[in-house]
């Protein structure tokens, strides 16, 4: 039988393929991430300076002032879970047992929690926030176009927004924009990109204003907030927020390690969190529906 160690190079490749294909957020980690190691909180600095004013040929440069200020980004979330299955019953399914329980794990609970996190903190955070609204296929995309006026007002830079869209609205998306089709094989009508912006479907259940994490002791995983509302679509400028998992590592242990029972434990822990940084709120938009 395999040791602990060589059993878990054989599973994580998997994982980390469930979450590369099955995480709606992944897109927007950064390329390079402040270092959280050894700590659980990082400090950035904002600077603001004043702007122009006249020059004097007498008295030179107007005199201006730099702002300085440290913004903290402190790491909140931590999470875990510990799975067992029986030796007798992971040996009589060839070993399929545990492969199968750890990556829908994976993909089923681990991977819509961490999405669903990370929007509700963004759109708790957003500097831009739309009156609350049912969207019909005659009204989504002016709904759209007033976020990109509202970000282009505030001066977001187009470039490398991300329109994020609850998957219940994609048919009313489709039904808005208007297609001439040609003599194709094969066809399809869904979009990908609106003027110039990347479309993420965010599946419902992921797309809520605010969550109730659930500690384990009665209720396993999260929940939509009590007072949350669905969100219609999320409009982010990348830039503008900063998520980072400092912990995620999945630890196994054979039946003859575990000294509890005669089982192959699964453990994972998860410690991460999601910000949106103070000086660029603004390029975060949020449309939600009604809360009823």
């Amino acid at each position: 039988m395999p040791n602990s160690i060589e059993f878990a190079k054989r599973f994580m490749p998997s994982i980390d393929k469930i979450y590369k294909g099955a995480s709606v957020t992944q897109g927007m980690d950064a390329a390079s991430q402040p270092d959280f190691t050894g700590v659980d909180e990082v400090k950035v600095l904002k600077v603001s300076t004043t702007g122009l004013g006249d020059y004097s040929r007498q008295n030179g440069y107007p005199k201006g002032d730099i702002t300085a200020a440290w913004e903290t980004m402190k790491l909140t979330e931590e999470r875990g879970k510990e799975i067992s299955i029986d030796r007798l019953d992971n040996e009589q399914t060839l070993g399929l047992t545990f492969g199968a329980v750890t990556g829908d794990f994976m993909r089923t609970q681990v991977i819509p929690e961490l999405d669903a996190y990370r929007f509700a903190k963004y759109a708790a955070a957003a500097g831009q926030k739309a009156d609350a609204a049912a969207l019909t296929k005659d009204t989504i995309l002016a709904a759209i176009d007033e976020a990109s006026r509202a970000m282009d007002e505030k001066e977001v830079p187009g470039e490398g927004r991300i329109l994020y869209i609850n998957s219940d609205l994609k048919p009313l998306l489709n039904q808005a924009v208007a297609r001439q089709w040609g003599s194709d094989n094969g066809i399809s009508n869904q979009l990908a990109g609106y003027n110039g912006m990347s479309i993420v479907y965010v599946p419902k259940t992921r797309f809520y204003s605010g969550l109730t994490m659930n500690d384990g002791s009665t209720n396993w995983g999260y929940a939509k907030g009590p007072d949350a509302a669905d969100i219609n679509f999320m409009m982010i400028y990348p830039q503008a927020i900063f998520q980072v998992v400092k912990f995620s590592l999945p630890k196994v242990f054979t039946p003859d390690e575990n000294q509890e029972k005669d089982a192959w434990k699964f453990q994972f822990r998860e410690y991460h969190d999601a910000f949106v940084y103070e000086n660029k709120a603004d390029g975060v938009y949020v449309h939600a529906k009604p809360t009823t």
